[in-house]
């Protein structure tokens, strides 16, 4: 009884916390669109009169976004987005190349449920055409989002998500979006067609190249822009 009563209290540590866990989803997704890009220092008084939500669940949304790195907490400064160096781009890919091809290679037989990486690929080539490289930028990501939920896993799907979004932040700071995602498009086709043929083992090889091209591009593009100025933050 001792343990329940004492269970019963911490009610409001439940209601607080699931608050900040939907602000961090909040701040999570403005981060990936951009609207606060690598460097921004954030305001509690603004956010969190915007929100409409207390300091103390602000500064536990900012705790639970610096632990998935997409924030930073300088000391005597604020918080601030995070400005990704080079390595971290570098150990994001290998993430990914961890993941991704494993979710492939560990597929069953086939058929596959290949619908939702189907409309990603559809979202990509309408954005190319109406040439929004954001757009296209974003359906990439959601052609990954996909392939990672092949393998039914909540907890991949949760990793990948932080993964992700984390890699937004190096995204923000490549002017020529077009030519880092543009080239991506037809490979998703490829990669999609090999899944729906149930031939897995090229649609991994697919994979694990496009990714390792995809890392080659971002790495010199992010890298010529960040030695192009000082951290804005």
């Amino acid at each position: 009884m001792a343990e329940q009563t004492g269970l019963a209290g911490d009610r409001v540590l439940l209601g607080r916390t699931s608050t900040a866990e939907r602000v961090a989803d909040v701040l999570r997704e403005r981060i990936a669109d951009g609207c606060f890009p690598p460097g921004t220092r954030l305001s509690e008084d603004a956010i969190g009169g915007a929100l409409g939500v207390s300091r103390n669940t602000l500064r536990e949304s900012f705790r639970l976004l610096t632990h998935e790195r997409l924030l930073e907490h300088r000391l005597n400064r604020g918080v601030f987005v995070r400005m990704l160096t080079i390595q971290d781009v570098e150990d994001i890919y290998r993430t990914r190349r961890l993941v991704e091809c494993a979710v492939v290679r560990g597929l069953g037989n086939p058929p596959h449920a290949v619908e939702q990486i189907a409309a990603a690929v559809a979202e990509g080539r309408a954005a190319a055409l109406a040439r929004d490289w954001k757009g296209v930028s974003t359906a990439n990501l959601h052609f990954h989002r996909a392939l990672v939920a092949l393998a039914g896993s909540e907890r991949t799907d949760e990793l990948m998500r932080s993964v992700f979004a984390e890699l937004r932040l190096a995204f923000h700071l490549v002017d020529d979006l077009r030519g880092l995602h543009e080239p991506f498009l037809a490979r998703n086709e490829h990669v999609l067609k090999a899944l729906e043929s149930g031939e897995t083992a090229t649609a991994e090889h697919l994979l694990a190249a496009y990714l390792d091209d995809s890392r080659r591009r971002l790495v010199e593009a992010y890298g010529e822009r960040t030695a192009a100025g000082p951290d804005p933050g």
